[in-house]
């Protein structure tokens, strides 16, 4: 679900926060403000907990949109964040620039957290001097702050352990890439301490569980699955970074795509197009002319209700081409990878001196990776 944009940056929501929302809001109403603040209304405790737990995503929020402000600034584009489960994901398409640059991207996020616990955490303190009963609404307002410190401060500590996914494993690898020269190594070593962490978080959470027979731990086991599976997909884009490594997009691209014009019907390119070229995706052009404006994929188009399909226009079901990778044929596959978006179902339109001349699909980049394989075995 969208939530809207700040800054241009579309705001989206898992179906899993409405979860997480719930346990945060049951059990600081049900446990922590009553067990800290008693004597207090059923409606106290409710408005109290929820409007912490806002304040809770909220603070997420602010973490990711450091991410992304300064990721703006090295001139990546970000075309959404995410809140889940697990907390919050920036969509960051493109290729850090430098370790540099990697250190400021990812280590604003966990200084920001830090910062909304210190703030939150001298409110409480400052709050404290004045003495308020337990059993007052004051109290209450003491009790959420606190709470709000010390989530943000444990979720800043958390954040810059050097494992990936986590913003410490683009410190890490920020600093391996630096003494080295070599981002895919510098990868790989970020992904292995994620690995590692994952499972002693699994294997600690599971055998704490079993010791101790509290379900809370089961959160912990949780947690390492995430960071063990982000850090093997890491793991495994590295490694094919790392096989393209030499590779340009000229040698794997589609030449000569197919284009099709915006203003034809959606009805009418199933009728002709779809069969008769066999092709998954098509470059859109402006009438009459050789502009390039986006790109329409199959999958977008069976989107399109059937009964809509005479109406609909090829332009306006489009991923437009400013949020299409493009390339050159000399770029670096390897590079290129990275920049791919959903919108465009993970293509690449390839130009030379302004004009379309092919473009890249994952089964192109599938093809040539068989083939880098087949050379090495053999």
């Amino acid at each position: 679900m969208s939530l809207g944009s700040i800054r241009g940056i579309r705001i989206d929501t898992n179906w899993s926060v409405a979860v997480i929302f719930a346990l945060i809001a049951v059990g600081l109403g049900t446990l922590q403000f009553p067990s800290a603040n008693p004597r207090q209304s059923a409606l106290t405790y409710a408005l109290a907990s929820v409007f912490t737990t806002l304040v809770f995503f909220a603070s997420l929020l602010a973490h990711e949109l450091a991410h992304s402000f300064v990721a703006r600034r090295y001139r990546l584009t970000v075309s959404s964040i995410t809140l889940f489960l697990f907390g919050g994901v920036s969509q960051l398409n493109g290729e850090v620039p430098s370790p540099s640059a990697e250190v400021w991207i990812a280590g604003v996020g966990p200084l920001t957290s830090l910062v909304l616990g210190g703030v939150f955490g001298g409110a409480a303190v400052l709050l404290a001097g004045t003495s308020p009963a337990r059993a007052s609404v004051p109290g209450v307002v003491l009790t959420g702050l606190a709470y709000l410190g010390f989530t943000n401060l444990a979720l800043g500590v958390f954040n810059i352990i050097p494992a990936a996914p986590l913003d410490g494993g683009r410190l890490l690898r920020a600093l391996v890439w630096w003494r080295t020269g070599d981002r895919v190594r510098a990868t790989v070593w970020a992904s292995r301490a994620g690995q590692g962490l994952g499972w002693v978080l699994i294997a600690g959470g599971l055998y704490a569980f079993f010791s101790t027979e509290n379900f809370s731990w089961v959160w912990i086991a949780l947690i390492g699955w995430f960071v063990m599976s982000g850090a093997t997909a890491e793991a495994r884009q590295a490694v094919v970074t790392g096989e393209l490594r030499g590779i340009r997009v000229g040698q794997i691209m589609t030449p000569q795509p197919v284009t099709a014009p915006g203003s034809m019907l959606v009805s009418t390119f199933l009728d002709g197009y779809v069969f008769r070229m066999r092709h998954q995706s098509f470059p859109i052009t402006l009438d009459g002319q050789d502009e390039v404006t986006g790109l329409v994929t199959f999958n977008r188009i069976k989107e399109v209700p059937a009964g809509r399909r005479a109406e609909t226009l090829l332009s306006d079901i489009a991923c437009p081409l400013s949020d299409v990778a493009t390339a050159s044929p000399d770029d670096s596959v390897a590079e290129l990878i990275p920049r791919l978006t959903g919108c465009a179902d993970q293509r690449a339109l390839v130009f030379r001196d302004g004009h379309l001349v092919g473009i890249v699909s994952p089964s192109d980049i599938a093809q040539m990776l068989d083939r880098i394989r087949v050379a090495h075995r053999s």
